[in-house]
């Protein structure tokens, strides 16, 4: 970063990304932030971020279609452990675009699936990108593992680690499915924690075998507002590992109440539930900062008010249910965040920007 500022201030680091709602950190420092793509399917990307600002492609032509609301859905959350990076891919356009009606021809076989990108430092520090073609994907999707190469030395390597089921018969929706759609992930051993904002559930997933089970669902709440349908979605975003528990944000579906959201917090080996943070706006991403004894929990809020356009928030809470101070009250559209800790500086995703912010938390 060029330039430093008080605790809370946010500054412009990068921007021209295509829909970011991923991000990680290397352990070069670099970030590596996940694009959706445009409306042009297959066109999901990961970038390199530098800290100076500088962005180059790590890989192109990832899973990406428009979905049921004609929206890009793809690549989503990130995960970087060692020198591999986990990507979750969304639903895409398993539905037809902008309906509910199952797709019979989808963009990708690799819709609702996590897939493993193994590099080393060297191709972090000076690769200019390697491209998943159509053959590419299919063949990851039959359980090949590629090794892409650009000049016959530098190659970066893929594989599929876990295929979610695209679409689960649901006799309550209209065509009789619902669409699961991964949306963020964390690792605990062997195992990978997955958020799924279309099924309201956590996937545990096997790393080494691709086997999965539901670890736990979210039932839907009463709507508090006099419009919109009785209930609300879950709609879980972020995950984090804390303490040996996992803590997960429910953003809530529409009409996105203020105040609905909450994190939960959950048992991985039993999917035991607790609320954890309430009172929250559409909250999306949370994190957890070790400090001596104590542990502190960052949360991002897209919105205080998602139909009011408000701009969203980033939260401090020193104890569960209290709130120690407002970090930043002005991110525009935020999905996701990482921190630095050798800088304390907080890095997030803004969606609508297509920019990476950077946060002075101490």
């Amino acid at each position: 970063m060029r330039e430093s500022a008080p605790r809370g201030q946010r500054l412009w680091l990068t921007s021209g990304l295509q829909i970011p709602l991923g991000i990680s950190q290397s352990n070069e420092g670099n970030l590596l932030v996940s694009e959706t793509g445009t409306s042009t399917p297959n066109t999901g990307r990961i970038s390199i971020v530098g800290l100076n600002g500088t962005r180059r492609t790590l890989l192109d032509g990832l899973p990406s279609g428009l979905n049921d609301v004609n929206e890009p859905s793809g690549p989503a959350g990130l995960l970087m452990r060692g020198r591999t990076l986990y990507v979750a891919v969304g639903i895409g356009d398993s539905f037809l675009p902008g309906t509910v009606v199952p797709n019979p021809n989808p963009s990708s076989p690799l819709f609702s699936t996590v897939l493993a990108v193994h590099f080393s430092a060297q191709i972090e520090k000076t690769t200019e990108g390697f491209t998943l073609s159509r053959i590419d994907q299919q063949a990851l999707a039959r359980g090949q593992k590629l090794t892409l190469s650009t000049n016959g030395r530098d190659h970066v390597t893929v594989e599929l680690v876990v295929d979610f089921p695209n679409l689960i018969p649901d006799p309550t929706f209209p065509s009789g499915f619902r669409g699961s759609n991964p949306f963020d992930l964390v690792a605990v051993g062997d195992r990978l924690y997955v958020t799924d904002g279309g099924q309201n559930l956590i996937w545990r997933a096997d790393i080494p075998t691709g086997a999965f089970s539901t670890l736990a669902a979210f039932p839907p709440v009463p709507n508090p507002l006099p419009f919109g349908p009785p209930v609300l979605d879950a709609v879980p975003t972020g995950i984090t590992y804390s303490n040996g528990q996992l803590l997960v944000t429910l953003f809530r579906g529409f009409p996105f109440p203020p105040g609905a959201s909450i994190v939960k917090q959950v048992d991985p080996l039993t999917g035991g539930q607790a609320e954890f943070i309430t009172g929250l706006s559409s909250a999306i991403d949370v994190l957890s900062l070790k400090r001596k004894r104590e542990t502190d929990h960052l949360v991002l809020g897209f919105s205080s008010d998602f139909l009011a356009g408000q701009p969203g928030l980033l939260l401090s809470f020193d104890t569960p249910g209290v709130a120690r101070d407002v970090i930043a009250s002005c991110l525009i559209t935020p999905t996701a965040m990482t921190l630095d800790e050798k800088t304390s500086t907080l890095y997030v995703t803004e969606l609508a920007t297509g920019r990476v912010v950077a946060i002075p938390i101490l």
